[in-house]
């Protein structure tokens, strides 16, 4: 049966047609595009919280994102580090620990001014392969996770977010990289 040249103006749908969430604070309506567009009228960013009302709050949002993606370039570089220090401390575990002496005076020094990151209090010289392993996966984790939402930022399908998400990867590159930018910018 086709409803198409039915009137439904005086039917409450409870909500559905401006994506408006009562309950949810502020009572502003979030515009939800399937489509590119350059439009900020009640851009919503994520969160329904997270609403664009004004020149400032945009400027302000856009800078945010290009801070947060930047931040996961850091992610991205804190890891590839950590992995280089794991794969390293393997070939010290593998080599039988053949260190001179002032390698193996200054691994002493730094095991006592720290303490292991999964035993606080604890003082030990390297960490096990069991807390490599844990560490790295918890770092592989955080990456996973700010990946997708630096995915859904992009899937706001706003130019302003889009290009913010791009300018953020940039200075992200330029601050923290230095390894090539072949790596594919993939979800993980």
């Amino acid at each position: 049966m086709d409803h198409s040249h039915m009137d439904h103006g005086g039917m409450d749908h409870g909500g559905h047609g401006g994506h408006d969430m009562p309950g949810m604070g502020g009572g502003h309506k979030c515009n939800m595009n399937m489509l590119f567009t350059w439009d900020t009228k009640d851009l919503c960013i994520v969160f329904h919280g997270w609403h664009i009302d004004g020149t400032a709050s945009l400027i302000f949002s856009l800078l945010a994102i290009v801070l947060m993606t930047a931040g996961y370039e850091a992610v991205r570089e804190l890891s590839r580090r950590y992995d280089l220090y794991a794969k390293s401390l393997s070939e010290g575990r593998r080599s039988g620990d053949d260190l001179t002496s002032d390698r193996a005076a200054q691994c002493e020094d730094d095991a006592t001014e720290s303490s292991s990151l999964l035993n606080p209090g604890r003082l030990t010289g390297r960490p096990s392969e069991q807390q490599t392993k844990i560490i790295k996966a918890i770092l592989y984790a955080v990456q996973v996770f700010y990946s997708f939402f630096i995915m859904l930022l992009f899937m706001t399908y706003n130019g302003w977010v889009m290009f913010a998400v791009a300018v953020g990867a940039f200075v992200g590159y330029l601050l923290f990289s230095n390894s090539s930018p072949t790596k594919t910018a993939a979800c993980h």
